[in-house]
């Protein structure tokens, strides 16, 4: 399980690289600009609930001990 968590975010890491890469700095709410923040968001998004996931595992492995 550990693993596949981390595979996820890699991913996510890798959609958010490449989603950067469309960003327009000179109109961010244009079509692709648009649609490349709402990636961008969506990946951080992914990334910071598989680390409290990964959190709440190991604390729920240390309580069961």
């Amino acid at each position: 399980m550990k693993i596949f968590i981390y595979i996820l975010m890699l991913l996510a890491v890798i959609v958010l690289g490449y989603n950067f890469t469309l960003l327009n700095f000179d109109n961010l709410l244009e079509k692709n600009s648009g649609i490349a923040l709402i990636g961008i968001l969506c990946a951080a998004c992914v990334i910071v609930l598989l680390a409290i996931l990964l959190t709440s595992k190991a604390i729920e492995k240390k309580a069961d001990q």
